[in-house]
């Protein structure tokens, strides 16, 4: 699907300092985490989901992830992992990153020409790039691989990581971006997105106006549905309906609560337009959803 806040939100510059000894950087983090938001950066970035699900946003893509999921972000791509959680909930260890200059290791083709089999990889990465089947398993290993070693080894093992995605077929990779997004990397854009976000996570159980927020963000209704549009690919109804079914979704794997109450809790009012909504994001229904969940669980038991 083309299209973490709603709206027109500018992405946040995220600033990226490698460890001296070290020609990227890797690291671990919980969610919620500081960084974990709609951001961008000039470095490339690898990312692999250990736990939880939820919905990426890479431009104006919103994509559904769950354990095991693997991308490569380009430069400038504005993007998120947003896991819809109950209050104080949290989950331990969910992302693996590993942020790297991708234009420096080009700088020395004319030193280690073998690394200029890296630009078509590193070209297609600009729009986003999710990989499956081996590649994200093997892509997976060596991401925890890398941060359990240092010095050389820990650099041969970075090296095949890269192999690994340039090799990737067509049937373990896809473009996430669509080729006609341009992402708006402005510091306004980057603030008016993140009030977007906060306002739309923060009322999904009750009444979402964009009135409301165009009035906060002192646009007028029509400039702020072209630039919300225009940030993210997707229309302002498009974004909270994907968001609203998340939450079902979380809903309901989590709790024993009828369908009915989790279409109240989750922003419907009207049953059957929640099962409409439902379907069309889910191919589903919410009852036969559930009980896909329940006898996966007994399977893997």
């Amino acid at each position: 699907m083309k299209g973490r806040q709603l709206g027109e939100r500018t992405s946040d510059l995220e600033v990226i300092f490698n460890e001296p000894q070290h020609s990227f950087r890797w690291y671990e983090h919980d969610y919620p985490y500081p960084l974990a938001r709609w951001n961008h950066h000039p470095e490339f970035e690898i990312h692999l989901i250990r736990q939880g699900n939820g919905k990426l946003l890479a431009g104006d893509y919103i994509g559904h992830f769950g354990p095991g999921h693997v991308a490569l972000m380009g430069p400038g791509l504005p993007h998120d992992w947003i896991s819809d959680l109950a209050p104080e909930q949290r989950i331990q260890g969910r992302d693996v990153v590993l942020q790297f200059d991708g234009e420096a290791l080009l700088r020395l083709r004319e030193t280690l020409p073998e690394l200029g089999e890296l630009q078509s990889l590193f070209s297609r990465a600009r729009q986003g790039i999710e990989f499956s089947g081996e590649t994200a398993c093997t892509v997976a290993r060596l991401l925890e691989a890398i941060g359990q070693t240092v010095g050389l080894k820990r650099l041969v093992l970075f090296l095949s990581l890269l192999e690994t995605l340039a090799q990737a077929g067509a049937d373990e990779s896809r473009i996430l971006a669509s080729p006609q997004y341009a992402p708006m990397l402005d510091n306004l854009t980057s603030e008016r997105m993140n009030r977007i976000f906060d306002y739309i996570l923060g009322n999904l159980a009750g009444e979402i106006r964009m009135s409301t927020i165009a009035q906060r963000l002192q646009m007028s209704e029509p400039a702020f549905s072209r630039f919300f549009k225009r940030t993210t690919g997707h229309t302002f109804v498009e974004l909270i309906r994907k968001l609203r079914i998340q939450r079902a979704c979380r809903l309901l794997l989590q709790s024993q609560q009828s369908i009915a109450d989790i279409c109240l809790e989750v922003g419907y009012s009207n049953l059957s337009n929640f099962n409409r909504h439902f379907r069309h994001e889910m191919h589903t229904t919410p009852s036969d959803y559930r009980k896909q969940l329940v006898l996966h669980s007994i399977i893997k038991k």
